[in-house]
């Protein structure tokens, strides 16, 4: 599985209030949730996002609430993976649950540039940034995990093993 888009980045401790605020949590939505992605941090977030770009951030992505809604309006919104130094656990363990590709990697966290174009293999973990011609390796998820992702979600996952 991969992903290839190019980079939306934001800062260390992006959290679950700034991802999707708390005044749109009355839906489940998928597409209305996207509707509201990042708008209280990022105002052209929307504007700017194509399906298949990737969101980069810092230390702690995700933190905060332990809302299902943040990584849902992520997804929704055409992001095809979070790359981040680190996730905030219950942030990690939504994103597999819903089938949202996420990996970690601080030197890709690090270096990679607003509108780089970056690709992600996630059976090796290996990200390339395009425009800077740099590899880093990040941490792939075990082979399980990659299935839930793969089958859009925990759900659909279990749905098809029975």
């Amino acid at each position: 599985m991969k992903a290839q888009g190019k980079a939306i980045k934001y800062g260390d401790n992006v959290d679950t209030d700034v991802i999707i605020p708390a005044r749109y949590l009355n839906t489940s939505d998928p597409a209305e949730l996207a509707s509201h992605c990042m708008e209280d941090l990022d105002k052209e977030f929307l504007k700017k996002v194509d399906k298949g770009d990737i969101m980069v951030g810092g230390k702690n992505f995700g933190c905060g609430s332990s809302r299902e809604h943040a990584p849902i309006a992520i997804k929704a919104s055409g992001i095809s993976c979070v790359i981040a130094e680190t996730f905030a656990r219950i942030f990690f363990r939504n994103s597999i649950n819903i089938g949202l590709p996420i990996i970690e990697c601080l030197e890709a966290s690090k270096d990679i540039s607003d509108g780089d174009n970056v690709e992600i293999d996630f059976e090796t973990g290996i990200i390339i940034n395009k425009t800077k011609g740099k590899t880093y390796t990040g941490v792939p998820f075990p082979q399980f995990m990659q299935e839930i992702i793969s089958a859009d979600g925990l759900i659909s996952y279990i749905k098809k093993q029975f």
